[in-house]
Parts: structure tokens; C-alpha cells; sequence
């Protein structure tokens, strides 16, 4: 059985390895808080968040997939919270019960199989009572195959068979067991065998015809001879044993794997009802593919910034459809990072099948979301802050593929004018002819002017107002590009605090 419901044709991996620029995207993008959102304090579901979150879909229609899915669990939690608790329910049922058990022996892997098998069973009839009730509320491919999936392979008619051989193979009568000899009299062939029907009617029991019968009776105290009998009763029941193990290893790992695909939805349920707590929207975006040069949003906020406030957060309206080139300027504080983030975060958010904190959101897929934002000054000492930046932009060229989403806030403010303009067009000018799309956030005004005069058709430039509204209009790069501000957010420090050599 395959619960398919993070991919069409595939289970879901929260062992692949994340991005190795995660760190910094998490970092950045605060995601931390996105994840404990998710998880309410649950471990498993804050792992299982961050790896679908890092892990970004890269074609249309697994996101459309795995939003039909979602769809359906934000309609239906209590449903999905139900199923959730009976896998927990039934794992945690095998592990306080089978802790500590292993054997190598047929006859006790056998046994242990049956136990697991029997301690799984009420939970698939409960899945599949779950299925015959609710199914027909479900619209989405994957719950509506996987309900459908639950009905065929659970009826009542398999799971009685299932519940009789397990009651056999304990064995109540005895092991019935048969062989042929081989040479030098060897035995061979060893076949387990149901165990002979008694005959009902006891008349015709007594005078039926019988085949001969031989037998023998080993002594209590006869060690050896019992050892060889254990020995022939296991390789007797060896295939069973076998088999009846990988079928309890896979009900466990359909358990296991249902929880985590699962986990995922349950995360965003969380979320959402977080959201609603405080009153901000969400929406179900609509992906383009990479090719393309989609990104238009209404009321498109941060994410991060709204659950650690606890209250509504201002939105942003844009349009920057068929642009490769968003530059952002303006005042300090005026809410510009925070929508570079918020950008980043409904990225991420699309692409793992989630809804995205907006009234409406399109964009384009794209191959891998990067940031460079500046750092604190390094403690050690043991380079610049120009040092630092370029060191980390290098690492970013090595890894960046067109069709990537770049990320920039206040990146090569740390020189001066003149050579962090310079350094800043160089980067964005060869960024943007490997097509890949660049938001930067600046107050590098030499370097903004330079692309706002070339009148670029793929640029559109905002600019945040000075009025603190935290909202971002279209505008190009003002002359006076508030340097104090540029002074206290790159040093800390009032000018009159700093010595200058």
C-alpha cells in the first residue's frame, strides 16, 4: 500500500538533502518561525515542515497536486487529525510493545510478526471505516485514490482472512508440518500445512477409514532431543516466518510514511488557523513555469513578521510580470526587507504545494531561492565585511542555475559608493544574463541610477516612502538616499561615536 500523497508517483524522502544554502535561507528569511508555527511544538512536524519547505517542487503540476491535496485536509482537518492520531496511536502501540524484542530464529520472528500484524489490524479497519464515511466529501486525486485505495485493499472479506491465518499461525493444535526424504534419507522440502478439519459430525469421525499414524514422545528431560525438534518445527515455519515478516514491516512502514506525508498537511492547518487567529489572508497561488516571468501579487505580506507579531501586517500590491530586475529603494525602516523576505517566503511556500500569505499571488516556478543579505562584523577578526560578502556571493555563483530567484538586501553597502556600486552592477548584470530573476533591496544610489536610467523593459523599480507607510510604490532611486539612515544601519553608530583614521 502507497499513500502517494506528497507526490503522484512517489513517497515523500524527509531524509534528502536540503539545499546547501538552507542555513542562510533560514537565517534570512527568519523560517525558523514559519516552522514552529507549523509544528505547535511538535518535533516530528517541525522536521517534516522544514525538509517539504527546503525541498521546493520545481514543476507546475506537483504544486497543483499537492494544493488540490491541501484543499481538501484545510476543508476537512478534523478528518486528517483523526487519521493522524490513529498512525500515532498504532506506532506508539508497537513500540512500547515490541521495545527490546529481537531474534533470529524463525519460530520467534514468526511469532513477533504475528503479534506486530495483530496489533495493526484495528488500525487499518479504523482507516478504512474512515474511508466508507468520508470519502465522498474528498475532490482531490490523491485522497480520493488513496480513500479509494483504503476500500479495495481493506474490504471486510480481506481483513476476516487476514484475522483467521493470524489465529492458525499461533498454532493452537499444534504444528502441522511435512517432508520428503532425500538422500541418505535427509529431510527435504519442509512445507508448513494448515492444520487437518476436524470432522463435525463425530459418528462419521469414528468410523471414517484413517491412514496409519507414527509417532513419538520425547522425554521432558531430554535437552538434545528437544533442540532438534526446535530445529525442524523452524525450518519448517522459515518461509512463513519470512514472509509474515515483510508484512509486517510494510504495514509499519505504510504507518510511517502516511504520518509523514501527512504531517506536512497537518502543518499547514496549523498555520492557517494561526493565521486566521489574526485575521490575515491567505491564498492559493497560481504557478507558471520557469520559463516564464510571472510575479504578481495583492496584499502580499510577511509571513514571519505577522506570526511573531501576532496581528495584521501591512501587504504590498505589485505587478512585475514579465520583469527579471525588481530594484528597491528608499528610506530606512520603510518596510523594504520585509518585503524581500516576504517575497522569499511565499516562494518557498508555492513551491512546496502551500497556500501563501496573500489575497492573491502568481508567480513563475523557479530552479532555487538564494539570499545575500549583510552580516554583523566578523568577531574574529578574521576578514572584512567586503571580504565577508564576496566570499558568500562566490559561493552563491557556484551554485546558482538560470531560472533562479536572488535574493539582495543591502548587499556591498559595507565599502564605499563608488566600488560597492561598481561591485553591485558588475554581480547583477551578469545575474541577469544567465536569466535568472533578482530582487535587490540597496542604498547604493550610483548603482540603482545606473539601471534606472538604461530604461530597462524587465526592470521595475519601488521605492520605499519616507512616511514609514511600509508600503512600496513604483519610483526610481532618489539623489538624496538618506545616508544617515545607510550610516546607522551598516555601523550601529551615530556618526559623532565613530573615530575615523
Amino acid at each position: 500500500m502507497k499513500a502517494h500523497l506528497m507526490f503522484r508517483d512517489q513517497d515523500f524522502d524527509p531524509l534528502a538533502p536540503l539545499p546547501i544554502h538552507s542555513p542562510d535561507l533560514i537565517h534570512d528569511l527568519e523560517l525558523e518561525v514559519l516552522f514552529n508555527a507549523m509544528a505547535r511544538g511538535d518535533k516530528f512536524l517541525y522536521e517534516i515542515s522544514k525538509a517539504a519547505v527546503l525541498s521546493s517542487l520545481k514543476d507546475v503540476d506537483s504544486v497543483l497536486y499537492r494544493q488540490e491535496i491541501l484543499r481538501d485536509c484545510l476543508e476537512h482537518s478534523s478528518v486528517i487529525r483523526e487519521i493522524y492520531q490513529i498512525l500515532i496511536e498504532a506506532i506508539e502501540r508497537k513500540r512500547r510493545s515490541w521495545l527490546g524484542i529481537f531474534t533470529h530464529y524463525p519460530s520467534g520472528v514468526l511469532s513477533g510478526a504475528v503479534d506486530i500484524i495483530s496489533m495493526f489490524i484495528p488500525s487499518l479497519e479504523q482507516l478504512r471505516k474512515i474511508a466508507d464515511k468520508h470519502m465522498g466529501m474528498f475532490h482531490s486525486e490523491g485522497l480520493t485514490r488513496f480513500f479509494a485505495m483504503l476500500q479495495s485493499e481493506l474490504s471486510d472479506e480481506y481483513l476476516s482472512m487476514v484475522k483467521y491465518h493470524l489465529q492458525q499461525l499461533k498454532f493452537p493444535r499444534g504444528v502441522l508440518i511435512s517432508a520428503e526424504l532425500g538422500m541418505g534419507n535427509e529431510g527435504m522440502n519442509y512445507t508448513l500445512r494448515l492444520p487437518n478439519t476436524k470432522n463435525k459430525n463425530w459418528i462419521k469421525e469414528a468410523l471414517s477409514k484413517k491412514s496409519p499414524t507414527f509417532s513419538f514422545t520425547i522425554s521432558e528431560r531430554d535437552e538434545a532431543g528437544a533442540r532438534v525438534l526446535g530445529a525442524l518445527r523452524d525450518v519448517g515455519v522459515s518461509s512463513c516466518a519470512n514472509a509474515l515478516a515483510q508484512a509486517a514491516e510494510h504495514i509499519e512502514s505504510f504507518f510511517n510514511m502516511l504520518r509523514t506525508e501527512l504531517a506536512f498537511y497537518l502543518g499547514c492547518i496549523n498555520l492557517k488557523e494561526q493565521l486566521e487567529q489574526i485575521g490575515n489572508p491567505i491564498a492559493f497561488p497560481v504557478p507558471a513555469v520557469m520559463a516564464e516571468r510571472k510575479h504578481n501579487f495583492k496584499g502580499l505580506y510577511d509571513v514571519s513578521l505577522a506570526l511573531t507579531m501576532k496581528r495584521e501586517v501591512v501587504g504590498n500590491d505589485i505587478n512585475a510580470d514579465s520583469k527579471d530586475l525588481i530594484m528597491i529603494t528608499g528610506a530606512n525602516q520603510g518596510g523594504k526587507s520585509t518585503f524581500l523576505r516576504s517575497i522569499g517566503l511565499a516562494q518557498l511556500m508555492m513551491q512546496a504545494g502551500m497556500f501563501v500569505p496573500a489575497q492573491e499571488f502568481c508567480a513563475n516556478l523557479c530552479s532555487g531561492v538564494f539570499t545575500h543579505y549583510r552580516r554583523k562584523e566578523d568577531a574574529l577578526m578574521k576578514s572584512g565585511k567586503l571580504d565577508e560578502e564576496l566570499s558568500r556571493m562566490s559561493a552563491i555563483v557556484d551554485r546558482i542555475k538560470p531560472n533562479a530567484l536572488m535574493l539582495f538586501n543591502e548587499s556591498f553597502a559595507s565599502t564605499n559608493e563608488r566600488e560597492g556600486s561598481e561591485i553591485a552592477r558588475q554581480i547583477t548584470s551578469a545575474l541577469l544574463d544567465r536569466r535568472i530573476k533578482v530582487f535587490f533591496v540597496t542604498h547604493l544610489y550610483e548603482f540603482a541610477r545606473v539601471f534606472y536610467e538604461k530604461q530597462m523593459e524587465n526592470a521595475l523599480f519601488l521605492r520605499a516612502e519616507r512616511s514609514r507607510t511600509f508600503r512600496l510604490l513604483l519610483g526610481g532611486p532618489l539623489a538624496t538616499s538618506f545616508g544617515e539612515d545607510v550610516f546607522k544601519s551598516v555601523f550601529g553608530k551615530q556618526r559623532d561615536q565613530v573615530s575615523i583614521s
